[in-house]
């Protein structure tokens, strides 16, 4: 068996194990306040550190380029409460614009 299968066995495991200790959890816990308050906060802080990641870094090193450029101009559109397809397309064109005038 290659590593990959086991990599990929191995993962599959532990998100099955992760799951079910989600599931075990006494509902008294869950009912508690501040846990609602921090559940309430994790899928924007999970979103945004994936945007920090892709959007400024390649590799292993922390890069400027146009997807940072895209990065703020969707983030401008998104406050002028743009179209999401608009955000998609401006994002896009800024992003390209500043890839083909550096390169």
């Amino acid at each position: 068996m290659s590593a990959t299968w086991i990599a990929v066995l191995a993962a599959s495991l532990g998100c099955y194990l992760l799951k079910l200790a989600g599931l075990s959890v006494p509902a008294t816990w869950v009912e508690q306040p501040w846990v609602a308050r921090v559940v309430d906060f994790v899928p924007a802080a999970l979103l945004a550190a994936l945007v920090a990641v892709q959007g400024l870094t390649s590799g292993n090193e922390i890069v400027v380029d146009g997807r940072l450029a895209g990065l703020a101009v969707a983030a401008l559109a998104l406050a002028l409460r743009a179209p999401f397809i608009v955000v998609l397309v401006l994002a896009g064109a800024a992003g390209a614009l500043v890839h083909a005038l550096t390169g």
